[in-house]
């Protein structure tokens, strides 16, 4: 396969198109997302090489770490390519015991979007997501308070563009009659389907739906929440294809929709070059068709 991110074709994130396979800085952390990583010069390495290999999509934020993630993309890639978008996400804090607490007070919001500009070295951030609270899912509630805090930053030119993430489709109608989205970021794999309306409903609108790791969420795509049944089924199609179960679920994402961004994470160079390997794999339509239906195999009916 050839090892680019151009190959996964473009879609518009705010003012600038960028290639849908991007990349998620969660992973060059310490574990449960505290603290450095174990070698820092790899995850170096893993941000520069993404860019040498075309990715011009980052996601990150000032509480991974904290502050590692943000400071780790500065060392490695300030001064920034004129054609990356950095996108990162305010909403929560990090606890003296590494834990995650609600923060979207106005005041809140304000001073983690100044520790993003200030970390990452930048005037102005790309693209903001207000992240909402919940654990497994997304908690129905109003965003309008925190996401209007946010459109105030954005008229201050602190802030290029908008998101939201871990969102209900209600919270994104809120969202969007306050103000424009750039992107809604919500998890979204092979087996957690539940926002397939919501992609489809955003593709015929032009905005971005970005298939993350989400801080509630253990594995970006959780082969490890697989069924045995499932595994196989998803082994077996990888073996078929001459490729690995992740990339082909990395494919298939890319197949699902134009608008769908895609931001694996990576911890070594080969790893990401793996994840980027699989914007060239073309999944047939049987394959596609199978892996649709993997997420109901061996689930009973109701």
């Amino acid at each position: 396969m050839t090892i680019t991110a151009e190959t996964s074709a473009r879609f518009p994130l705010g003012d600038r198109a960028v290639n849908r396979l991007g990349f998620g800085g969660m992973k060059l952390t310490g574990p449960r997302l505290t603290g450095p990583p174990a070698d820092r010069d790899a995850a170096l390495a893993v941000l520069r090489r993404a860019v040498e290999l075309g990715v011009d999509h980052i996601d990150t934020s000032d509480h991974f770490g904290p502050h590692v993630v943000n400071e780790l993309i500065r060392e490695a890639l300030h001064p920034y390519p004129e054609d990356l978008v950095i996108v990162t996400k305010v909403g929560a804090h990090r606890t003296p015991t590494g834990g995650w607490a609600e923060a979207l007070r106005p005041e809140e919001l304000r001073q983690a979007v100044q520790d993003n500009l200030d970390h990452l070295g930048r005037d102005v951030l790309d693209v903001v997501n207000l992240r909402m609270p919940g654990l497994a899912e997304p908690v129905e509630r109003s965003l309008a308070e925190p996401f209007e805090a946010l459109v105030e930053l954005q008229q201050e030119g602190l802030i290029r563009h908008l998101g939201v993430c871990h969102v209900t489709s209600r919270q994104v109608a809120e969202a969007r009659a306050i103000a424009p989205l750039a992107c809604v970021q919500n998890h979204y794999n092979l087996i957690h389907r539940e926002d397939d309306p919501v992609i489809d409903a955003l593709a015929r609108e032009g905005i971005a739906y970005t298939a993350l790791e989400g801080i509630s969420y253990t594995a970006f795509f959780p082969v490890s929440e697989l069924t045995a049944l499932q595994s196989e089924a998803l082994e077996a199609i990888a073996r078929r294809v001459e490729a690995g179960p992740m990339q082909v679920v990395l494919a298939w994402l890319l197949a699902r929709s134009p608008n769908l961004l895609v931001i694996p994470g990576a911890t070594s160079v080969a790893q990401l070059e793996e994840n980027l390997a699989a914007a060239s794999l073309v999944l047939g339509p049987v394959e596609l068709a199978e892996l649709d239906r993997v997420a109901g195999i061996g689930v009973p009916d109701l």
